[in-house]
């Protein structure tokens, strides 16, 4: 089949792009850029690139057309795909019909921590023999893509913890953002969820979902697409999702920490035994059953939660064996962006998130505080997103960065917001103060470059928080502490 992608460039777009052109398919793509690393890896998987929009790339009559979301109606190319007659698609619907079709989808949802609980899933099942398909939202630890095509059906016919009748895994990480803008309803919908996973649920994407209500009716229908034979994994410590998620037809799983006070009765629960610069431990139980210990290499209590997911998701619903599956978790080494060392110079070390949302800037603050408790812990972080940009967790984010000793603030990412709902950093800025975290706004990347070399000392650490390339500062800041 011939496939055209517009707005290729993205990376949801691109990984599906790359996972078709595997599957065999004839794909092309455009878009107005093709910057690294996306560009030359759309080159390295085959997609035949176009820059630009223009009718013209549709002019041969592809096959099927793939309109990005971030398409407008008035975008000439999907204008001339839609108005020409010719098939075209949301990149859910594309992903459904010509991938997820005759598999069995592990579809996880949530405000956080769905990139890597989607990498621990596919870490598991493939580590025990299951051989999964995935299409995720950042490209996991030790891999060169976000994306792999499943192979053949391997799911054992006594699992652990269930007998499972399933097809053949594919993990996808669940959006809940909208298609396109000819079909305005949640990507994650359109997955054909048999197992799901909710993290957690907090009011965001404030561009697509103005109130809290138009967010939660997003979650409840994702939970109602997942069959009655189907499952549906749960996370205990968010009142919100409980609430919200009760009453749906597929069977429930609730997950949690012991020292969460849990909203539900968790049926996996973790005890966190250790933590510290090598990872964390904890004790798992199973419907109430002591099944061991686990260990992670990734931070943080979060993270041990989404353990807890991927266990309930691949041992409850796909029957993994829960020793094996726990064994899996030790040499799960993370997702790119995620808590990520970009490099260590001269005793100072930074490190990637993806971190946007007041609780994602807490969890990790939290987490690499806890990793390494000696030296400074900087918090670079550059709001970016539509809801990050506004104030409407103006209050939160002033106690979202309690682990950091110094908090770093370059100019909003979205100037072009009202003033009137934008978020103030000078603000923000002297509430930490006033928590003594010393906490500033400066003009500039290359002015906070100046400042980290200037003022980081061994031993440090440095969180660089954005969801976007944030100007090269990392390129920029391990150049300047080199020459230091």
């Amino acid at each position: 089949m011939r496939v055209h992608f517009v707005a290729v460039a993205g990376t949801g777009m691109g990984a599906l792009a790359g996972l078709l052109r595997a599957a065999g398919h004839d794909v092309s793509g455009s878009d107005t850029s093709f910057y690294p690393p996306i560009g030359p890896a759309l080159e390295r998987w085959g997609i035949r690139l176009m820059e630009g929009f223009s009718p013209e790339h549709v002019a041969d009559r592809p096959d099927l057309v793939v309109i990005g979301n971030v398409c407008r109606p008035a975008n000439v190319e999907a204008r001339a795909a839609i108005d020409g007659g010719l098939r075209y698609a949301s990149m859910a619907h594309a992903l459904a019909e010509l991938v997820l079709e005759g598999r069995s989808p592990l579809v996880v949802g949530g405000t956080h921590g769905k990139t890597t609980t989607s990498a621990m899933c596919a870490h598991v099942l493939a580590s025990v023999g299951m051989d999964p398909g995935y299409l995720i939202g950042g490209i996991p630890m030790g891999q060169s893509e976000s994306f792999r095509l499943p192979g053949p059906r391997r799911l054992p016919l006594d699992g652990g913890h269930r007998t499972s009748s399933r097809k053949a895994p594919f993990v996808v990480e669940g959006d809940e953002y909208d298609t396109a803008f000819f079909e305005k309803t949640p990507k994650f919908w359109h997955y054909r969820p048999e197992v799901g996973i909710v993290t957690s649920i907090e009011h965001d994407h404030i561009d697509i979902y103005p109130t809290e209500e138009s967010y939660l009716a997003a979650f409840r229908g994702f939970a109602e697409r997942i069959p009655e034979g189907g499952l549906l994994v749960v996370s205990a410590h968010d009142p919100l999702v409980v609430r919200t998620l009760a009453g749906t037809k597929a069977e429930l799983a609730y997950y949690a920490l012991d020292s969460d006070d849990a909203a539900a009765p968790p049926h996996w629960m973790g005890a966190i035994a250790t933590s510290g610069p090598r990872g964390t431990t904890f004790d798992v139980y199973a419907g109430g059953v002591y099944a061991g210990r686990a260990a992670l290499k990734v931070p943080g209590e979060h993270n041990v939660r989404n353990a807890l997911a991927a266990l309930a998701a691949c041992c409850q619903g796909f029957g993994a064996d829960v020793k094996q599956a726990m064994a899996a978790l030790e040499t799960f080494e993370g997702v790119k962006r995620r808590q990520e060392l970009r490099f260590e110079v001269g005793g100072v070390r930074a490190y990637d998130d993806f971190a946007h949302h007041p609780t994602a800037v807490r969890e990790t603050l939290a987490a690499l505080r806890a990793k390494h408790p000696e030296g400074k812990l900087w918090a670079v972080f550059e709001p970016r997103s539509a809801t990050a940009c506004r104030k409407l967790h103006q209050d939160a984010y002033a106690s979202s960065f309690g682990s950091a000793s110094r908090v770093v603030f370059p100019p909003l990412g979205r100037p072009d917001i009202p003033e009137a709902e934008r978020l103030d950093l000078e603000q923000l800025a002297a509430a930490l103060r006033e928590r003594d975290i010393l906490a500033s706004c400066l003009p500039s990347v290359d002015a906070i470059v100046e400042v980290i070399t200037r003022e980081a000392e061994p031993g440090d650490t440095i969180a660089l928080l954005s969801n976007g390339a944030f100007g090269g500062i990392y390129e920029k800041l391990e150049a300047a502490l080199r020459k230091r």
